[in-house]
Protein backbone atom coordinates (compact mmCIF):
# COMPACT_ATOMS: atom_id res chain seq x y z
CA UNK A 1 0.00 0.00 0.00
CA UNK A 2 1.04 3.83 -0.67
CA UNK A 3 0.27 6.46 0.61
CA UNK A 4 -0.79 9.62 -1.10
CA UNK A 5 -1.70 12.91 -0.08
CA UNK A 6 -4.20 15.84 -2.37
CA UNK A 7 -4.18 19.61 -1.50
CA UNK A 8 -6.52 21.99 -3.59
CA UNK A 9 -6.47 25.86 -3.38
CA UNK A 10 -8.40 27.82 -5.34
CA UNK A 11 -6.06 30.18 -6.74
CA UNK A 12 -2.72 30.74 -6.95
CA UNK A 13 -2.36 33.75 -4.27
CA UNK A 14 -4.12 31.64 -1.78
CA UNK A 15 -2.16 29.31 1.30
CA UNK A 16 -2.32 25.99 1.49
CA UNK A 17 0.16 25.39 4.60
CA UNK A 18 -2.60 24.41 6.92
CA UNK A 19 -3.56 21.21 4.29
CA UNK A 20 0.53 21.17 4.28
CA UNK A 21 1.29 20.82 7.57
CA UNK A 22 -1.67 17.86 8.02
CA UNK A 23 -0.14 15.80 5.32
CA UNK A 24 3.46 16.32 6.91
CA UNK A 25 1.94 15.10 10.32
CA UNK A 26 0.67 11.79 8.70
CA UNK A 27 4.55 11.63 7.13
CA UNK A 28 3.55 11.20 3.50
CA UNK A 29 6.31 12.07 1.33
CA UNK A 30 6.35 15.57 -0.35
CA UNK A 31 6.92 13.46 -3.58
CA UNK A 32 4.07 11.75 -2.88
CA UNK A 33 1.43 14.93 -2.55
CA UNK A 34 -0.26 16.54 -5.20
CA UNK A 35 -0.92 19.94 -5.55
CA UNK A 36 -3.35 21.71 -7.51
CA UNK A 37 -3.73 25.49 -7.62
CA UNK A 38 -7.62 26.15 -8.76
CA UNK A 39 -11.13 25.98 -8.96
CA UNK A 40 -12.70 22.74 -7.87
CA UNK A 41 -15.90 23.21 -9.81
CA UNK A 42 -14.49 19.86 -11.99
CA UNK A 43 -11.40 17.36 -11.75
CA UNK A 44 -9.75 18.96 -15.01
CA UNK A 45 -6.57 19.85 -12.95
CA UNK A 46 -2.84 18.75 -13.58
CA UNK A 47 -1.95 17.31 -9.92
CA UNK A 48 -5.43 15.54 -9.71
CA UNK A 49 -4.55 13.84 -13.71
CA UNK A 50 -0.64 13.11 -12.38
CA UNK A 51 -2.22 11.59 -9.32
CA UNK A 52 -4.78 9.16 -10.82
CA UNK A 53 -2.09 8.05 -12.98
CA UNK A 54 0.03 6.53 -9.67
CA UNK A 55 -2.84 5.60 -7.74
CA UNK A 56 -3.23 1.59 -7.50
CA UNK A 57 -5.78 -1.06 -5.86
CA UNK A 58 -4.81 -1.00 -2.40
CA UNK A 59 -3.30 2.94 -2.02
CA UNK A 60 -4.85 4.95 0.04
CA UNK A 61 -5.42 8.74 -0.51
CA UNK A 62 -5.75 11.71 1.97
CA UNK A 63 -7.54 14.80 1.81
CA UNK A 64 -7.99 17.39 4.14
CA UNK A 65 -11.61 18.33 3.71
CA UNK A 66 -14.23 17.15 1.02
CA UNK A 67 -14.42 20.43 -0.67
CA UNK A 68 -10.72 20.27 -1.20
CA UNK A 69 -11.52 17.58 -3.47
CA UNK A 70 -13.78 19.52 -5.33
CA UNK A 71 -16.88 21.28 -5.15
CA UNK A 72 -19.28 20.13 -7.59
CA UNK A 73 -21.86 17.19 -5.98
CA UNK A 74 -22.07 15.37 -8.66
CA UNK A 75 -18.69 15.41 -9.94
CA UNK A 76 -17.31 14.78 -6.23
CA UNK A 77 -19.61 11.84 -6.10
CA UNK A 78 -18.55 10.63 -9.42
CA UNK A 79 -14.84 10.79 -8.51
CA UNK A 80 -15.52 8.97 -5.24
CA UNK A 81 -16.78 6.55 -7.10
CA UNK A 82 -14.01 5.94 -9.37
CA UNK A 83 -11.10 6.37 -6.85
CA UNK A 84 -12.45 4.01 -4.44
CA UNK A 85 -14.85 1.46 -6.61
CA UNK A 86 -12.63 1.57 -9.86
CA UNK A 87 -9.13 2.30 -8.43
CA UNK A 88 -9.77 -0.09 -5.80
CA UNK A 89 -7.73 2.76 -3.61
CA UNK A 90 -9.14 3.62 0.09
CA UNK A 91 -9.91 7.71 1.24
CA UNK A 92 -9.37 9.54 4.33
CA UNK A 93 -10.63 12.56 4.87
CA UNK A 94 -8.70 14.28 7.66
CA UNK A 95 -11.55 16.63 9.03
CA UNK A 96 -14.07 14.29 8.74
CA UNK A 97 -12.58 10.57 10.23
CA UNK A 98 -16.04 8.96 9.50
CA UNK A 99 -15.13 8.94 5.70
CA UNK A 100 -12.51 6.83 5.98
CA UNK A 101 -13.51 3.75 3.47
CA UNK A 102 -10.58 1.87 5.45
CA UNK A 103 -13.09 1.67 8.66
CA UNK A 104 -16.24 -0.15 9.06
CA UNK A 105 -16.45 -2.35 5.24
CA UNK A 106 -19.64 -3.94 6.13
CA UNK A 107 -23.21 -2.92 5.61
CA UNK A 108 -24.09 -0.58 7.92
CA UNK A 109 -20.19 1.52 7.70
CA UNK A 110 -20.56 2.06 3.62
CA UNK A 111 -24.37 3.30 4.14
CA UNK A 112 -23.30 5.83 6.63
CA UNK A 113 -19.80 7.06 4.88
CA UNK A 114 -22.02 7.58 2.10
CA UNK A 115 -24.59 9.48 3.66
CA UNK A 116 -22.36 11.90 5.10
CA UNK A 117 -20.38 11.73 1.69
CA UNK A 118 -23.31 12.77 -0.16
CA UNK A 119 -23.86 15.62 2.72
CA UNK A 120 -20.39 17.12 2.72
CA UNK A 121 -20.56 16.91 -1.36
CA UNK A 122 -23.88 18.95 -1.10
CA UNK A 123 -22.77 21.56 1.21
CA UNK A 124 -19.34 21.90 -0.39
CA UNK A 125 -21.44 22.72 -3.99
CA UNK A 126 -24.13 24.83 -2.33
CA UNK A 127 -21.03 26.87 -0.99
CA UNK A 128 -19.59 26.97 -4.35
CA UNK A 129 -23.26 28.34 -5.44
CA UNK A 130 -23.57 30.69 -2.49
CA UNK A 131 -20.02 32.16 -3.45
CA UNK A 132 -20.87 32.51 -7.57
CA UNK A 133 -24.44 34.29 -6.42
CA UNK A 134 -22.86 36.61 -3.84
CA UNK A 135 -20.27 37.61 -6.62
CA UNK A 136 -22.41 38.05 -8.88
CA UNK A 137 -24.66 40.70 -6.65
CA UNK A 138 -21.48 42.21 -5.42
CA UNK A 139 -20.78 42.97 -9.44
CA UNK A 140 -24.56 44.25 -10.05
CA UNK A 141 -24.12 46.41 -7.24
CA UNK A 142 -20.84 47.92 -7.85
CA UNK A 143 -22.21 48.70 -11.56
CA UNK A 144 -25.24 50.44 -9.96
CA UNK A 145 -22.45 52.78 -7.92
CA UNK A 146 -20.81 53.93 -11.31
CA UNK A 147 -17.98 50.98 -11.24
CA UNK A 148 -16.57 50.02 -14.39
CA UNK A 149 -14.93 47.05 -14.43
CA UNK A 150 -12.06 45.89 -17.20
CA UNK A 151 -9.10 47.71 -18.50
CA UNK A 152 -9.44 51.77 -18.43
CA UNK A 153 -10.60 52.95 -21.90
CA UNK A 154 -7.61 54.27 -23.92
CA UNK A 155 -7.76 58.03 -24.08
CA UNK A 156 -7.98 59.21 -27.98
CA UNK A 157 -5.31 61.28 -28.93
CA UNK A 158 -6.10 65.40 -28.86
CA UNK A 159 -4.83 64.78 -32.65
CA UNK A 160 -6.19 61.91 -33.81
CA UNK A 161 -8.91 63.64 -36.27
CA UNK A 162 -5.35 64.84 -38.21
CA UNK A 163 -4.02 61.54 -38.03
CA UNK A 164 -7.24 60.16 -39.74
CA UNK A 165 -7.01 62.60 -42.68
CA UNK A 166 -3.78 61.94 -42.99
CA UNK A 167 -4.44 58.22 -43.10
CA UNK A 168 -7.26 58.46 -45.17
CA UNK A 169 -5.28 60.10 -48.18
CA UNK A 170 -2.45 58.21 -48.41
CA UNK A 171 0.10 60.23 -46.39
CA UNK A 172 0.45 57.80 -43.62
CA UNK A 173 0.54 54.02 -43.04
CA UNK A 174 -1.84 52.22 -40.90
CA UNK A 175 1.44 51.18 -38.62
CA UNK A 176 2.46 54.79 -38.83
CA UNK A 177 -0.88 56.01 -37.36
CA UNK A 178 -0.90 53.25 -34.44
CA UNK A 179 2.35 54.14 -33.79
CA UNK A 180 1.87 57.65 -33.43
CA UNK A 181 -1.38 57.54 -31.42
CA UNK A 182 -0.53 54.48 -29.12
CA UNK A 183 -3.45 52.59 -30.42
CA UNK A 184 -3.78 49.22 -30.94
CA UNK A 185 -5.89 48.34 -34.49
CA UNK A 186 -9.04 47.13 -33.07
CA UNK A 187 -9.08 50.22 -31.19
CA UNK A 188 -8.05 52.40 -33.94
CA UNK A 189 -11.13 51.10 -35.81
CA UNK A 190 -13.33 51.59 -33.05
CA UNK A 191 -12.72 55.17 -32.57
CA UNK A 192 -12.42 55.48 -36.52
CA UNK A 193 -15.80 54.20 -36.70
CA UNK A 194 -17.06 56.29 -33.46
CA UNK A 195 -16.01 59.54 -35.57
CA UNK A 196 -17.38 58.64 -38.43
CA UNK A 197 -20.99 58.42 -37.03
CA UNK A 198 -20.72 61.91 -35.34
Amino acid sequence: MTTYGYIRVSSADQNEDRQTLAMSGLRIPKKRVFTDKQSGKDFDRPAYKALMKRLRPGDLLYIKSIDRLGRSYDEIQSQWRILTKERGADIAVIDMPLLDTRLNKDLMGTFIADLVLQILSFVAHNERESIIRRQAEGIEAARARGVRFGRPAKKTPANFIAYIKLWERGKLTLEAVLKRTGLKEATFYRRLREYRQK
